[in-house]
């Protein structure tokens, strides 16, 4: 099975608790079904990234990367890689290496929390999320696609993030 087919599988199977995001669900598998190659970056039209945000259920936070291109606080993520079978993989890849932290694990399995599409300098990104549960006692490092991370309580995400972020923070809450 190919990425591009496990995408397909997931956008499949997921039940959205919104129209919109039904929308978004159909929208990424019309893109998907017409571009062989919706799953790179070297797809002019889009391309379905995946991201996680990491979480300290315990704590009561989530863990933000300052993006160094986009200076934006946002939850760790991005371009699928040749080496990405699945979708989840590629979301806790992306999470370990942005954040740092070893042993994370995904909330809900293959199952994304939430999709967000957003343009982006480099195309539109048509986003799965999922959440990844950090281990207790997790010690971030910063990467170098971070200016700087940090942990947020709950409530004081609005505060710094886009309502995108607010958005997965609370999906996310919903689930634990």
């Amino acid at each position: 099975m190919t990425l591009h087919d496990d995408a397909v599988r997931v956008l499949d199977g997921l039940r959205t608790a919104t129209d919109s995001q039904e929308e978004l669900r159909q929208v990424y598998l019309k893109h998907l079904g017409e571009h062989a190659d919706g799953m790179w970056r070297e797809c002019p039209d889009g391309h379905v990234t995946a991201s996680a945000l990491v979480i300290d259920p315990e704590g009561g936070r989530v863990l933000l990367t300052f993006h160094r291109k986009l200076r934006m606080w946002l939850q760790m993520g991005g371009h699928c890689e040749p080496g990405d079978t699945t979708l989840a993989g590629a979301a806790l890849r992306e999470a370990t290496e942005e954040s740092g932290i070893p042993g994370l694990r995904l909330l809900g399995g293959d199952t994304p929390v939430r999709l967000d599409r957003h343009h982006t300098p480099c195309a539109w990104h048509l986003d799965v999320q999922y959440a990844a549960i950090a281990p207790g006692g997790a010690v971030e490092a910063i990467s170098e696609e971070s200016l700087d991370l940090r942990w947020f309580p709950y409530d004081e995400v609005a505060e710094v993030a886009d309502t995108s972020v607010v958005r997965l923070v609370e999906a996310t809450r919903a689930l634990l």
